[in-house]
Order: structure tokens, then sequence, then C-alpha cells
């Protein structure tokens, strides 16, 4: 009996509504007359709910096909909702509980869970999940014929329920079907960065793979990309994993090679060279970034093996950088500026209104000290100089001689720098000072023969040959120019016969703490972020066995950050170092910890991590005059701010405001660090309003700070011959001419902004800032922290030799375009400031305000170079370093 009056039941619960409807929306109506048509489709669509609840089937059926097409073909401004969902709205409820009252596995039951899914859209409450509720009750086949709103919708939803039940341990099976259909529709419809959100949420990233094309894959792995900064670990590394084998998949090698350094997984990097066995054309272009970033792979066997011979030197060339100097003596060649210069080019004092540094104030030793270090950095590969490399017989004293005691060794070594990367053209012209009677000039000639390798790999591996043989010398000074050399000759090698030699000198408590604090920075340099067993267990024991007073020395505390450097950018794997580190003498502890911890998150942006870090440098410690070492940890701290959030501009914005608040309220240690924060922030990128802060700093009262906004000055101006800084730092030479240590400091500083004339970068970031290049971030923080932290007694006292540590870090900043050969082949090119196009709609213009020019051409931090003619193919996606070209056989010459 109940079954016929159910319509009844049903028709007078919607004229209710009807009533009901009239008094709560009579504003509405009076202020909207509806149109004719308006008024028909509404007075349908009552129709059709008051049918939804017909006893007959065919009718209900009709009824719920006709609301689901009313819907569907509904079409509406972006703005405004659909107008049968609008006029439907009073009905959610209606047809709600006529889906409830219906019994699981009746016919039309699903069909009617799907028209009030997409109806919850607009009208059910926040939070309650009505969606995704109705649709896992209705057909999951055809998610995509609602449309492209409906599944944005569920998706969210989706993630939500799946957070909800992955914490009650519920099975998630339904909820997966729904991802393998929504997936698909997003990839093939403009939407990759909805996908990977959903993805990301349900935790399933690797199902990207099977629906990567040709069409998608570039906005796809962009947003991975994008999204990488923001991960914890392990996902962070599954999304690179994911971008790679989507990369590898349509063949974009160059791209799967960067995923794979960027992960810092050799195995990946083989795997990627080894997909273009037998395309000359993409090997060689990967061999030139293998050896921009300092990887060299094994091509004698292995996955990356190559069979022809020819072939095989010819990438094993590449990629061990052995024509690295030609290439940066051509883009010289080019800009036309082969002619030396001399400091006095670079310090300009007729310039200098004032004070000119006159009389006895001026220590001449310390100036010659400082123009060996600017001439060093001015014309750093150029392999010619007026001071050190000139050969006029008619001077009676050369150059190093004109330096005392401790400054004949960076003198020397000086030469190693003007003859940067040119291993045959330089070793010959260094020899002759090996045999010097001067323990000091030794040194220095050893450490440059370790500076002229640096970053170029020789078979038959001359700086090995020539010092291990000094590393046992008795004359401390001579041991440290062979071991630093070493150092920065092998710099991220992982050389196993330089860990035979240093491990010993790290252990040996019976060695001065100079020496052996050198050997540990060294070994750090060779094997920074690999966490090689040995090394971090021959620096902890050294940390253990060493005296109070030894730690306290900058050497103790170069030993320190060597070990943070063997974990650089390891994250989790630092652990169990963190707590043996725990464990030792109090003077070092804290320091060491902190270390550790913002090495092995350099670059991540980790923000718990960041958070710990404020909170040191918040603390208010009392420090006495003897306990200096209490404060030192909160240094690290702020020079970590600045380490682990350089990797993307949200994350350096954010730490730029909170060193400005640093700056404002935190205690002299934390002040301190501020500037060399700063510089890790912007190396080689002058940004105004950083220039700003340190130059104000520059006049700072606390000469601590003033010093290392010094020093930061000539870091974020490096190889930039920014003239705006240039102005700064000739008016501090003025201020100073008084202050010896300072006014060396604005010395090397100008030194640095001019470095190569120009043609330099220090920055650790390169392949459009994807790629972090460990070796190059171990050389800046080794100056960083050894001069930062101890200014007086390391870079403005005797260890002035560590600013060679800067060596892995420079890199040409140049645009070179080859052909297969490696001939230069001039091209026209677009260079621009870089526009991040992530997730943005449309083929969006990557670079703005770009000028034409042709190559070679320079590039500074946060440009981006595209080719401005397509006459031909370039054989890697980023334009940067030296880009293989090959024609173009689709191109037609347009004559105007």
């Amino acid at each position: 009996m109940a079954k016929p009056e159910e319509p009844p039941k049903a028709d007078g619960a919607k004229n209710a509504k009807k009533k009901g409807d009239l008094d709560v929306e009579p504003g509405l109506l009076a202020e909207e007359e509806l149109s004719e048509e308006d008024q028909k489709l509404k007075d349908d669509l009552e129709l059709m709910v008051t049918r939804v609840g017909d006893a007959d089937k065919g009718v209900q059926k009709l009824a719920i096909d006709s609301l689901g097409n009313e819907i569907r073909t509904a079409t509406s401004s972006m703005t405004s909702v659909p107008k049968p969902l609008k006029f439907l709205r009073p009905h959610y409820e209606t047809l709600r509980a006529a889906l409830e009252g219906m019994a699981p596995g009746a016919p039309n039951r699903e069909a009617l869970a799907d028209v009030v899914s997409v109806l919850a859209m607009t009208s059910s409450e926040e939070g309650s999940r009505e969606t995704l509720k109705y649709k896992l009750q209705g057909e999951v086949a055809d998610v995509a014929k609602w449309g492209h709103e409906y599944i944005r919708h569920l998706a969210g939803e989706i993630g939500e329920e799946y957070e909800e039940r992955r914490g009650a341990d519920r099975p998630v099976d339904d909820l997966m079907a729904l991802v393998d259909q929504i997936v698909p529709y997003d990839m093939t419809h403009n939407a990759e960065p909805e996908a990977v959100d959903l993805l990301l949420e349900v935790e399933r990233i690797p199902l990207l793979e099977e629906h990567a094309d040709d069409k998608n894959y570039a906005r796809t792995c962009l947003y991975l990309l994008g999204c990488h900064s923001y991960l914890p670990e392990p996902d962070d590394a599954t999304v690179l994993r994911t971008a790679f084998n989507i990369y590898s998949k349509v063949g974009k090698h160059s791209d799967a090679l960067r995923m794979a350094l960027k992960l810092g997984s050799r195995e990946l990097a083989e795997q990627a060279f080894a997909a273009t066995a037998g395309d000359t054309f993409h090997q060689k272009q990967l061999a030139y970034i293998l050896g921009r970033h300092g990887l060299a792979l094994n091509l004698e066997d292995g996955p990356a093996a190559v069979a022809d011979d020819d072939l095989r030197e010819q990438l094993a060339q590449i990629m061990s950088n052995t024509k690295l100097s030609d290439q940066y003596l051509s883009l010289a060649r080019d800009l036309d500026i082969m002619e030396a210069k001399t400091p006095e080019d670079v310090y300009k004092m007729h310039l200098v209104e004032g004070r000119a540094p006159a009389g006895p104030a001026v220590d001449s030793a310390r100036a010659n000290l400082a123009s060996t270090f600017v001439n060093a950095f001015v014309n750093a590969g150029f392999g010619q100089d007026k001071l050190v490399t000139a050969t006029s017989e008619d001077e009676q004293v050369h150059w190093i001689f004109k330096n005392k005691d401790h400054g004949k060794m960076s003198a020397t070594a000086s030469l190693g720098t003007v003859l940067l990367w040119d291993v045959e053209g330089g070793l010959p012209q260094i020899d002759r000072f090996l045999y010097s009677t001067d323990n000091q000039v030794v040194a220095g000639a050893l450490l440059a023969v370790g500076i002229v390798n640096c970053g170029v790999l020789d078979e038959v591996d001359p700086a090995l040959a020539l010092l291990s043989d000094y590393v046992s010398k008795d004359d401390p000074q001579t041991r440290i120019g062979a071991i630093l050399g070493l150092g920065i000759a092998y710099a991220g090698r992982e050389k196993e016969e330089v860990a035979e030699l240093l491990l010993p000198l790290v252990m040996d408590t019976d060695l001065s703490v100079e020496v052996s604090s050198i050997a540990a920075l060294s070994l750090a340099l060779v094997f920074q972020g690999t966490a090689n067993g040995d090394a971090v267990e021959a620096v902890l024991q050294a940390l253990m066995l060493r005296g109070e007073s030894d730690l306290t020395q900058p050497g103790g505390r170069l030993m320190c950050l060597a070990l943070g450097l063997l974990f650089l950018h390891r994250q989790g794997a630092v652990d169990a170092t963190l707590e043996v580190a725990k464990t030792l003498d109090e003077r070092v502890s804290r320091f060491l910890q902190v270390i550790l911890d913002v090495c092995a998150y350099a670059g991540t942006g980790d923000v718990l991590k960041v958070q710990q870090l404020l909170a040191i440098c918040g603390e208010h410690i009392e420090a006495e005059e003897g306990t200096a070492w209490k404060t030192l940890h909160q240094s690290v701290a702020v020079l970590g701010l600045g380490l682990l959030a350089m990797s993307e501009e949200l994350g350096g914005q954010m730490s730029h405001r909170a060193l400005e608040h640093l700056l404002q309220y935190g205690e002299p240690a934390v002040r301190r660090a501020v500037p060399l924060a700063l510089a890790l922030l912007n190396v080689s990128s002058p940004d105004m309003s950083v220039m700003d802060t340190l130059s104000r700093l520059s006049h700072d009262t606390d000469t601590d700070v003033a010093m290392n906004a010094v020093l930061a000055l000539g870091l974020i101006g490096a190889g930039t011959n920014n003239a705006r800084l240039a102005g700064i730092l000739r008016n501090l030479s003025s201020y100073y001419y008084k202050e010896p240590t300072l006014l060396f400091l604005v010395r090397v500083a100008q030194g640095l902004v001019h470095m190569g004339k120009g043609l330099l970068t220090l920055n650790p970031y390169h392949s459009d800032n994807t790629l972090l290049n460990g070796t190059a971030l171990a050389g800046i923080l080794a100056v960083l922290l050894a001069g930062g932290l101890d200014m007086k007694a390391t870079l403005a006292g005797k260890q002035h030799y560590l600013l060679y540590c800067l060596t892995p870090a420079m890199k040409p900043r140049m645009l070179m375009t080859v052909d297969e050969a490696g001939q230069m082949l001039p091209c026209p090119v677009r260079v621009g400031t870089a526009v991040d196009t992530v997730a943005q709609a449309g083929r969006p213009k990557t670079i703005t305000g770009f000028q034409t020019h042709t190559t070679p051409v320079l590039l500074s931090v946060g440009e981006r170079a595209e080719l401005g003619t397509e006459k031909y193919i370039p054989a890697s996606s980023t334009l940067e370093g030296v880009v293989i070209l090959r024609e173009n056989p689709d191109y037609v010459e347009m004559h105007e």
C-alpha cells in the first residue's frame, strides 16, 4: 500500500519547498524577472525533480537522464553558476532524500547518485565531501563527462578523504579507481599541474609516467621541478625521479641528465648518458653538462662505456674540461678584453675624492698583498698579467719577492689563478718556483699547481704526481701549500689516492692544528657531499683527540666545517654523526651540530630547520672575554638561514626579511654573520637593496660586522663589473685609508667584483638555477666561515691563502654555441631576465626585456637565453655554457 503513495509525498515535499522558496527568496525573484526561456527551464527542471520520485522506473530513468543532460549541456560564463545548477539548488535536499530512499542496487540509483554528486558541488555544506560520497555510489566509469570544474572539485575532496583514511588505516582502493580516471583526463586537457597535485596528495606520483607524452611532458616536468623545493624528504626525490623517467621516455636526454645530477645520482647520470648511445650530437652535449657540473663518468667500461676510440677520447676531453681554457680565451678575444689589467686599473684611485692613502698609515707589504689578490682575480684564466707572469728582465725584483714572508706564498699561488685551467701551458711557468730556496715560495708554487688543475681532469694527473711528495715535508708551510693544492685540484672528484695521502695528516695530533685542519678541509673539498666513511671518521677522531686550546683556534673550526662539507646536501644521512657531535668537548659541540645541520640541508629550503635556526639566533647567551666560543654557533645558524634558502626565490625573500630583523634585534655574534648570509643568498648577483644594506653595514661601529660586510660586497658582485658596486668600494677605500686590515679587504672585494674582467661568476647554481654545484658551494663556504668567524686571524691575518678556495666556484658565465666538431658557431640569441612560467596557461614567454646578441654572450644571474633563429636546433633545452647546434633540415630562409 505504501508504494503508490510515494509520488504524492514527494510532490507534497516539492510544493512545500516551492512555497518555502517564495518565502525565502522573494527579493531574488522580484529583482530578476526571469525571461521566458529561463522560466520554462525552471518549470521543466521542477517537473523532472517531481518525476524522479515517480514509481514507474521508465519515467524515473527519463527524468534522471534529462536532468543530467540539462546540467551537462548548460554553458555559462566563467564567473556565474550554470542556470540548471542555480535552479536546482532548492531541490538538492529533495533529490538527496529520493536517493537515500532507494534501495542499494535499485535501477537508476547510480545515475541519480551522479546527478546528486554534481549538484553537491554548489549545494552541499563546506567540508561535507558529498560530491565524492555520492560519486562513489554512482557510476565510477565516466568522470570526464561532467566537465573540468567538477573534476577539480572531486580531486580536492579525494585528497582530503585520502588523508583521513590513511590516518585511520582504512582501504583507499575506491578512491584510486577515481584517481585512475581523473589523471588521464587532466593530462590530456592541459591541466597537468592539477594531475600532479592530486597524485602528490595520494602519494602516487610515478603514475604520471604512463600518461606523459611529447605534448604535455614540458609543463608536467616544470611543475614537478617547481614542487620539488617545497616537499619533505623522500617525496622530493620521488618527484625528481619521476621527472627523470618522463624526460627519458620522451627522449629529452639533456633534461633527464639534469634531473639525475639534481638527485646526485651517478647511476642515473650513466643511464641518461647510455640512452644517447650512437647519437654523437646529444652525447657531446651531455658531456659538456657533466663537465660543467664536475662529474666525470667512466667511458671505458660500465653502463656509460663508449666503444668507438676516437669518440671516447673526444667525449673524455669535453667531460674533463681540457678545452675550457681555449673556449674562455676565445670568448675574451671575441669581447676584445685580452689586454692584461693592473691593480691600479681596478682601484681607479684618480676617481677617489679627498684622502688618498698616503704617508706612514699605509702598510706597503699589506698593500702589495692586496694587489696580488686583485691581480689574480682580475686576470683569472687569461694566462697573462703584468705582475707575476711578466717576463721583462729589466725589473730587478720579481713581484713575488716584493711581498713579506707569508705574503710570498699567496703571491706565487696567484700565478695559478692567472693560468687557471691551462694545464699544459701553465705548469712549465710555475715549475721554476718549485726549486726556490724560500719555503714560502715553494708552498705558493705547490698551491698554484693545484689551482691550475682545478676543474680540469688530465690523464697523467700532474697535480697528484707533483704534490704527493711535498705532503710529508717537514716545513709546515710547504705542507699546507701541497695539501690545499690537492684539495683544490681534485675538488669534487672523490679521488681515493688523495684520501690516502691526507687521512693520516688529519688524524696526526703531533702536527700543528693549522696543517691538520687544512688537510681536513682539502679532504672535504675532494669528497664534498659523499659522506665518505673514512673521511668522516678521521675528522671526528681528530676533533676528539685535540685539546681545548686547539679546538678554539680557527683550525678547530675549519675541521668542523670540513665535517659539515662531507655531508653537504645529504639531508638525513647526517643523523648518526650529529649524535656523535653531541658527545664532543663543549667548546665545539654546539658549533659542530649547527654546522652539520645547515650543510646537510643546504639548498633544500626545509622550513622546520629554518625555524630551529631562528630559535638559535634568538637565544641570549652571556659570554665573557674568554668564552667567546659560547656564541659561535649562533653565527653559523645565521649563515644557515642563507644556505637553506638559496635554492629558490620565495625562500630567499623570506630569509632577507628574517635577516633584516636579526640586524635590528640580534646579539653581536648574530649581527656579525648577517652580511655573510646575505652574500650567500646573492652570490654574483648584485641586487640593489642588498647592496645598500651591505654598504650601510660596511660603516658599522663593530669592526667585525664591517669586515664581513666588505667581503660580502665582493661576493655579491663577483665577476659582474657592477659600476655602482665599484663606486661603493672606491669610497670605502678612502674611508678606511688608515685601517690596513679593512683597506686590504676592500681591495680584495674590488678584485672580486672585476673577477676575470667580468667573464666569471661564483654562483654555485647553474643550468637555469636548477643544479647546485656542491664543489663551488663548498669553496664559498670555506671562505665565508673561515673568514667570517675570525677574519683577523684568517683572511686578514696569515691564512689569506684560504681565499683561493674560491677557485672551484669560478666558472665562465658564458653561452657559447659550437657545431658538432666543437668549432665556434656564431648565432643570434635573445638574452633577457628569466620569467617563472611554472603552471601558467598557454605558452608564456620565458624571458622578458630581452636584447638580441650574437654568441658568445655573457649571462648574469637570473638571466636566460633562447635562440633567436630557427636555422639551428640546440642539443640542450637550457642554453648555458657550451651548447651544440645542428642545422634545422626544415628551415627555409625568408627573404625580406
